[in-house]
């Protein structure tokens, strides 16, 4: 190809040939073929020859070229994330060069992050689609963004990094965080150690987070303020606890109180402040002497450096107060105390704070009877009471509130003497009787049957009730155990004696049932009496029984003054009617059988002999006369 002399085959092929010499052969098929279609001109035209005036290109020339060629345009696929150029923005999007064979679009809004965006910006987007329907490209920033915070999140997770937020949005239990432009969650209970109950205030706040879960399917974080502040409070604690030592005195802000206690922040370490550990006295709860944010100073009373448990007390900070008693608390003084605890037992009296004495139930009243601690004390009340015993290096006290009046029993023969009348307080009622209060410390029982000499009481509290008055009579001085015996019914003279005539044996008295058992009923009877009905008794003529509050007619068959009993009957009223009927009805037959045998004597007298007639009349007479002797023999009732 030296000197541009090019040497083109086909001009060769189409110079003139000279004409071959005719000879005689056998045709063969294509020669027939050609013979029968003459061949045009150019038929013999090589076309995988340049024809035209140009130099071709060698094998190596023209893989270089071809390589050139495949890597003028960038090579791409869906979600990959490529760096583009900006080359033009319009009203709404933004035109983004990345190297391929069209531009691609971008809607404004993906870059609202960045207001300064101009043209010849570089910027990182995701081909979402090569081409879409219409033959565009789909670029998207936002999806790049998301794909790229993501990455960032994953790796930020697995390293612990420490990521800074913005808190955009509140939602349903906590927070929405952008994080490296992508949505996270900050729930409610890792944005601070402390309970948060108005999230508002964090929206728009730039935080430090750390992220503590993901969710690879959904693409979803977790993230939390609260590791990042108990990271900083461990790292504190740590060196507290090191420091630490018993008896040390630190200073701690109130945190929470509960009804045991108050937890104290310690700077970085928290500490527990027992209820019992406050206050040298008794206090109900600790909001009572403390209050939540204040300062303190405590006493490091013990801690465990495994379970970084401290336990704090108040109270030690100052002198245990029995080893500091006033001069005034001594055995035979008179002191005031609060009701700080009531037991069966007793009371306890707070005399000062941390000082306590026992008010024992036998020390409350000079009076022998049952006392009940709760009833008499209340908690919080004051009383004043004396010093019975005092032993401080014990710490015990015992008092008395009896003791500051006089023994109401060495002179009670005086004030209340055998056989006198009073009106007491009823203070307890048990089953077998009455406990009355004559006066403060003395008082006695009324036995159940002496409350009334006609009724019977099942329980006494079907007489009286607990604090009604009555009237009693001393029946009984036991001043060696400090008893009186007191009766009610005693009051007025036993009607029974004068009843005995009023109701004998065979009276007959109108009754109401009050009440029926299986064994009989109880009758209430004139004077307040009650009488009792065995069931057999309680039957009327029809064979039914006297039912409860019907009224009736009763019979009294039995009457025992000394037992206060009446036995009552209805069932003998009408038996014995009956009986009555029928001895009336024998005497009635036994009177015409003796008036008939002294018409006989008497017309026997008058008749010498006696005619045949007259025989069968004293026949018929004396027939008629023997069957009602029979006849009233057998109506007579039995014995």
């Amino acid at each position: 190809m030296s000197d541009n002399n090019i040497v083109n085959p086909n001009a060769e092929a189409q110079e003139p040939t000279a004409v071959a010499e005719v000879t005689a052969v056998t045709k063969t098929p294509e020669q027939t073929i050609a013979e029968k279609y003459p061949a045009t001109p150019h038929d013999d035209f090589d076309w995988s020859i340049d024809k035209r005036n140009v130099a071709a290109y060698t094998k190596e020339e023209k893989e270089k070229y071809d390589h050139v060629y495949e890597n003028t345009f960038v090579q791409i696929t869906d979600n990959e994330l490529v760096k583009g150029l900006v080359v033009a923005l319009t009203k709404t999007d933004v035109v983004i060069n990345i190297g391929f064979k069209s531009d691609g679009l971008i809607s404004l809004n993906e870059f609202r992050d960045t207001p300064g965006l101009k043209t010849g910006d570089e910027v990182e987007v995701m081909v979402v689609e090569k081409e879409d329907r219409e033959g565009h490209l789909h670029l998207s920033r936002k999806q790049a963004r998301i794909t790229r915070a993501w990455q960032r999140i994953v790796e930020v997770h697995k390293t612990g990094e420490v990521v800074t937020g913005t808190v955009t949005s509140k939602t349903k239990g906590g927070l929405i965080v952008d994080v490296f432009g992508m949505e996270t969650f900050l729930p409610g209970s890792q944005i601070d150690v402390k309970p948060v109950t108005d999230y508002d205030q964090f929206v728009n706040k730039t935080m430090e987070f750390k992220v503590v879960k993901i969710n690879e399917t959904i693409k979803n974080a977790v993230v939390s303020h609260k590791a990042l502040i108990e990271s900083d409070i461990e790292a504190q604690r740590a060196e507290i606890m090191s420091k630490l030592e018993k008896g040390q005195v630190l200073e701690g802000t109130i945190k929470n109180i509960t009804d045991f206690g108050a937890f104290m922040d310690l700077g970085g370490l928290d500490g527990l402040l027992y209820i019992t550990d406050i206050s040298w006295g008794r206090i109900s709860h600790p909001s009572e002497v403390l209050k939540l944010d204040q300062k303190l100073q405590v006493v490091v009373l013990d801690f465990d450096d495994g379970k970084k448990r401290i336990s704090l007390g108040l109270k030690q900070l100052t002198p245990h107060p029995w080893d500091v008693l006033p001069e005034n608390v001594k055995e035979g003084e008179i002191v005031k105390g609060k009701v700080v605890n009531i037991e069966d037992y007793g009371a306890f009296l707070e005399v000062m704070p941390g000082v306590e004495g026992l008010v024992h139930v036998s020390e409350i009243t000079w009076a022998n009877t049952p006392i009940n601690a709760k009833e008499f004390f209340k908690l919080g009340d004051e009383h004043q009471a004396k010093v019975v015993t005092l032993d401080k290096e014990a710490r015990k006290m015992s008092l008395s509130i009896k003791q500051l009046s006089e023994d109401p029993w060495s002179t009670i023969e005086t004030k209340f003497p055998q056989g006198s009348k009073h009106t007491g307080l009823v203070k307890n009622i048990t089953p077998y009787g009455v406990f009355v209060e004559l006066a403060p410390g003395i008082g006695g029982m009324i036995h159940i049957s002496d409350l009334s000499w006609l009724k019977r009481f099942n329980h006494p509290s079907e007489y009286t009730k607990v604090g009604q008055n009555i009237e009693v009579a001393i029946l009984g001085i036991d001043k060696e155990n400090r008893k009186l015996q007191l009766g009610h019914k005693q009051l007025e003279e036993d009607p029974w004696n004068a009843l005995e005539q009023t109701f004998a044996v065979g009276t007959v008295h109108e009754g109401t049932v009050t009440r029926k058992d299986d064994k009989g009923a109880l009758v209430q009877l004139s004077y307040g009496l009650e009488g009792f009905a065995p069931n057999r008794h309680l039957f009327k003529e029809d064979g039914k029984q006297v039912q409860a509050d019907e009224t009736a007619q009763f019979m009294v068959i039995e009457f025992d003054r000394n037992e206060k009993r009446i036995v009552l009957s209805h069932t003998r009223l009408w038996e014995q009617a009956k009986v009555e009927e029928k001895e009336v009805a024998r005497k009635e037959a036994n009177r015409e059988a003796d008036q008939a045998r002294k018409a006989v004597k008497s017309i026997q007298s008058k008749v010498e002999k006696p005619t045949l007639g007259d025989l069968g009349a004293l026949a018929g007479i004396k027939e008629k006369l023997q069957q009602e002797e029979k006849g009233g023999a057998a109506e007579e009732p039995k014995p």
